[in-house]
């Protein structure tokens, strides 16, 4: 497993996740950081996920507030910087459901359930800021190591769930100089 720049992570992130922790809460740096510290960029942001839920954030952290409509979750303020701290979430539509696009996003879910809503495997990677370790529950280590864009599940019903991971998945190909999967670059073409 690649070792993570621990001096690329944010101390405020850093304060975040050991506070959560230290309160009883999973949490991680989650997502985007994460992916751009192992390829060895600066991250514009750094994300948390947590077992906290979005009243449980705020009564820990006094330099937060809850926003958001259609997920509910918090963010924690130090001086202009924010910190994004959400809940764990799992997928919102149901099994017999078949309007593929995501309307509502407000279900809490497990890490697991988290990592394998995200969009693609590079950005389904947490960091345990504790144990020092990148977990991933959805296979993004190989496709970091070989370059590749490849979304979490089935292309064709991510892309109609959201059609904005399309535009996703080409800036993170250029921005990362990465290819595409066959199968997700098959279902993009289809789905433009």
């Amino acid at each position: 497993m690649p070792s993570l720049d621990r001096a690329a992570i944010d101390s405020d992130a850093d304060r975040v996740v050991r506070k959560l922790t230290r309160a009883g809460y999973k949490a991680y740096l989650v997502g985007g950081c994460v992916r751009d510290i192992l390829v060895g960029k600066t991250p514009k942001d750094f994300d948390v996920a947590t077992s906290a839920t979005p009243n449980e954030i705020k009564s820990t952290f006094r330099n937060s507030r809850i926003i958001g409509r259609r997920f509910r979750l918090a963010h924690v303020f130090f001086g202009s910087k924010i910190i994004e701290t959400s809940t764990f979430r799992a997928n919102p539509r149901d099994e017999d459901d078949h309007d593929l696009l995501i309307r509502r996003d407000n279900v809490f879910g497990t890490e697991t359930d988290d990592a394998r809503r995200r969009d693609f495997t590079i950005n389904g990677l947490f960091y345990d800021v504790e144990r020092e370790e990148v977990i991933d529950h959805v296979a993004g280590l190989p496709d970091l190591d070989a370059k590749l864009i490849r979304t979490i599940g089935d292309p064709d019903v991510r892309f109609q769930e959201d059609p904005v991971r399309m535009l996703r998945a080409i800036k993170f190909a250029a921005r990362l100089d990465f290819g595409f999967e066959p199968t997700t670059w098959r279902a993009l073409l289809r789905w433009r």
